[in-house]
């Protein structure tokens, strides 16, 4: 800057130390006169109205006052400029720097102070003197000095002024916390625009910045915490959510029943309860995740499950309480601890365990402010574990539930090899499967799905099977036992939406799939009917694969009343039929994995799952889901005998004959053959009376020795009560008190009465 408009120099304590020519030709005082002398005496002199000066002081000639620094002295360069300066300007500027409570600092182009006040409360007891000749950042002492020095540049080379920057400086003496300020840069210019320095502001903000990360903080764990149902990972949740945010170190501890879905004990919680620690972040541990005691008596984490109330507590090597617990004593000195929170999990008066956070090495400590937000922070955490808490209960109760209803050692039956692949869900659900044994050494393969999940989904499952295993031995096919089924899901829909309005389980519609094939191993056959269920895929013995074309049907207790239709294929010997519920016949039956069903008709079924269920690991699905898959075998021809009978009277002594011939072959006892002596003679009579030709009988030995006698009439038989006068009309009583179970089996062109008899024993007893 030019030097031909600088007046005169004034030192700090207002001595003029030089006079320039300027001033001489302005005021009419030379610089032996000047130099020297207070400015105030000058003042008083000019103003006195000397005829040898001129005018008042400076002669009414505005001027330019900027400080300067020599040293680690503040001098004051007196200017001529273009536009005078008020006294109100005066008196302002005067205010700013005097009684401001902002930090105002005059810096030098080199943006060293030469000018400021004390408005910033971490300064106001520092001496001027001290700061006056430092740079900005090193009177404040900033953490990143660097990035804040960088920015006053840019300000002093483009005038671009720079507002509200957040800076953090170290800790100030006697606060014990690192301060905020908010700081403003704004270049100095002189009337002709040259760059004097920088003007800068700094205002305290700690507090207000502070107050918004508890608010921020306090938003993050509300949105963060309890998004999954699941305890532990709420308390992995709010470790993550906390650290670093709030605290170094964070600890939850959660009593080891509440984990486990059990109801929170009662306050205060007896010093025996153990506790399961279910979450860390941070340093150094003092006990692994997962580990279950209870807490030490006698400390800060104890007293807080006797009484809910939190506790600030500061740490330092005096610390008795630290003796309780030496393993958290050491994790604590090792992570250099110095300031510590405990909190407690608590809902409506009932604790559930207690997170600790603490502050380490150069973090703040504590203040009460940040006992409250723990305070709030526990309590929003304290409400989504109970939740979880409720859910996993209600999930161990679904599951238990529907483990229990599910085949507990499934049916082996002769017929067919079953294997099955489940994967369940999160929630529990209402899938199932069967192998139930029917008559005539068929059985019939269930696979099931009702909507929904949890207890509900479960029950209703149960309630399904249960009523398909009522209508089983009613010898229906697929088509009618699917039919009869969705009658049932009818009245159980019904039954839900007449439940009271407050019931949460009115609104949820019942629906359900299911999908039944009865395979016959003596005409090597299978009958298949489904409803809502992916079509079945069956595997030949040669390798080939193919999708058994089964027309779908509606869901059971779905809308309107539309038939099942059923299809009856051929299944050689050896054959593999493989059923599923969606998600996995998405994936195996038409998708990705379909090509290890093509590979697996050498393999048995038990490795065939064990490839299905490695190629799901990386792809496991999220829904419950479930998979059939049986294996055929043909009943051997000599354990069936079939014979064709006459229609007239002849006929029942012809079968007696031909049933004693054959049990003796096949080794019956001989109690046992002659029941079924009995039974065969009251069908055949029962058929040549009441049926149409053409008639046969046939003897069946596998897990049970099934008797049918077969006509083409469609005649219902059903069994009468003779008086003891009649001659007629107990065939039927007969054969149901000494067989096992007897029933009637329907086809196109007639049907098949037949009845069971246990190989092990037979109930003469009944006839006397």
């Amino acid at each position: 800057m030019p030097d031909r408009d600088v007046l005169m120099i004034i030192a700090e304590d207002g001595r003029v130390i030089e006079w320039r020519r300027l001033a001489e030709e302005l005021f009419g005082w030379s610089a032996e006169e000047a130099v020297g002398q207070s400015v105030l005496a000058l003042m008083r002199e000019i103003s006195a109205g000397d005829e040898g000066r001129r005018g008042s002081l400076f002669g009414g000639a505005p001027v330019l006052v900027t400080p300067e620094l020599r040293g680690t002295s503040v001098v004051w360069q007196v200017r001529a400029a273009a536009d005078a300066v008020s006294q109100q300007d005066v008196a302002v500027l005067k205010a700013m720097f005097t009684q401001s409570p902002v930090g105002l600092h005059v810096l030098d182009s080199q943006l060293r102070v030469v000018r400021m006040n004390t408005g910033t409360r971490w300064l106001r007891d520092t001496p001027v003197a001290d700061l006056l000749g430092k740079r900005f950042t090193e009177a404040f002492e900033l953490e990143d000095p660097d990035e804040t020095l960088a920015v006053a540049r840019r300000v002093l080379e483009s005038g671009v002024p720079v507002l509200n920057l957040l800076v953090r400086a170290g800790e100030a003496p006697g606060l014990h916390r690192r301060r905020i300020y908010s700081v403003s840069f704004a270049r100095l210019e002189s009337g002709r625009g040259d760059v004097l320095g920088l003007l800068a502001s700094a205002v305290d903000v700690t507090e207000r910045e502070n107050a918004l990360k508890r608010l921020a903080l306090l938003d993050a764990v509300r949105a963060r915490v309890g998004r999954r149902l699941d305890v532990l990972a709420v308390c992995r949740e709010l470790v993550d959510a906390v650290v670093p945010a709030f605290t170094g170190i964070a600890v939850v501890e959660v009593i080891d029943d509440v984990v486990r879905g059990e109801d929170p004990p009662p306050v205060p919680v007896h010093q025996d309860v153990p506790l399961r620690r279910t979450a860390f972040r941070g340093r150094i541990s003092a006990y692994p995740v997962g580990d279950v005691c209870p807490l030490p008596s006698g400390t800060p984490y104890s007293r807080v499950l006797s009484d809910l109330r939190p506790r600030l507590v500061p740490i330092d090597a005096d610390s008795a309480w630290l003796a309780a617990d030496p393993a958290r004593a050491d994790s604590i000195r090792r992570s250099d601890v110095h300031s510590l929170i405990v909190a407690p999990l608590a809902l409506r008066g009932h604790a559930l365990g207690a997170v600790s956070f603490y502050r380490h090495q150069q973090e703040d400590p504590f203040e009460e402010e940040d006992l409250r937000l723990a305070s709030d922070v526990c309590a929003h955490a304290a409400l989504c574990i109970d939740n979880a808490r409720r859910y996993t209960r209600e999930r161990t109760i679904a599951a238990t539930l529907q483990r229990r209803l599910l085949p507990q050692h499934p049916a082996t039956p002769s017929s067919v090899e079953v294997c099955h692949l489940h994967f369940p869900g999160p929630e529990g659900g209402g899938v199932w499967f069967d192998a139930i044994a029917l008559p005539g050494a068929r059985t019939a393969l269930v696979v099931g799905d009702v909507a929904g999940r949890g207890v509900a989904a479960a029950a209703t499952m149960g309630q399904l099977r249960t009523a398909l295993h009522s209508l089983a031995p009613l010898d229906l096919g697929p088509d009618e036992l699917l039919a009869r089924l969705s009658d049932t899901a009818i009245r159980l829909a019904a039954e839900r939406a007449a439940l009271p309005r407050g019931d949460p389980l009115r609104h949820e519609p019942l629906t359900a799939g299911c999908a039944i094939a009865i395979y016959d191993p003596v005409t090597l056959t299978c009958t298949l009917a489904r409803a809502g269920l992916p079509e079945p895929v069956v595997l030949l013995p040669d390798g080939s694969s193919s999708t058994v074309a089964v027309p779908p049907g509606p869901l059971l207790a779905g809308a309107g009343r539309a038939p099942f239709p059923a299809t009856t294929v051929s299944l050689p010997e050896g054959t593999t039929l493989a059923m599923a519920t969606a998600p996995l016949a998405d994936k195996v039956l038409a998708g990705p994995l379909r090509p290890l069903l093509d590979r697996g008709s050498m393999r048995s079924l038990p490795e065939l799952r064990e490839d299905i269920t490695h190629a799901l690991t990386h792809g496991h699905p999220t829904d419950e889901t479930l998979m059939l898959l049986a294996r055929t075998k043909a009943l051997p021809s000599d354990q069936v005998r079939a014979l064709s009978l006459p229609p007239g009277p002849e006929a029942a002594p012809i079968a007696r004959a031909a049933a004693r011939c054959q049990l003796d072959a096949w080794g019956v006892d001989e109690e046992i053959a002659f029941t079924n002596e009995l039974i065969v003679s009251e069908l055949v009579g029962n058929a040549v009376r009441h049926g149409a030709p053409p008639l046969q009988l046939r003897l069946i030995l596998d897990e049970m020795l099934t008797s049918e006698v077969s006509d083409a009439s469609t005649c219902a038989p059903h069994v009468k009560h003779a008086r003891t006068v009649d001659e007629t009309g107990r065939g039927l009583f007969i054969v149901a008190t000494l067989a096992e179970q007897w029933g009637t089996r329907y086809w196109d062109q007639g049907k098949t009465v037949w009845a069971e008899q246990p190989k092990g024993r037979t109930p003469m007893g009944a006839l006397s």
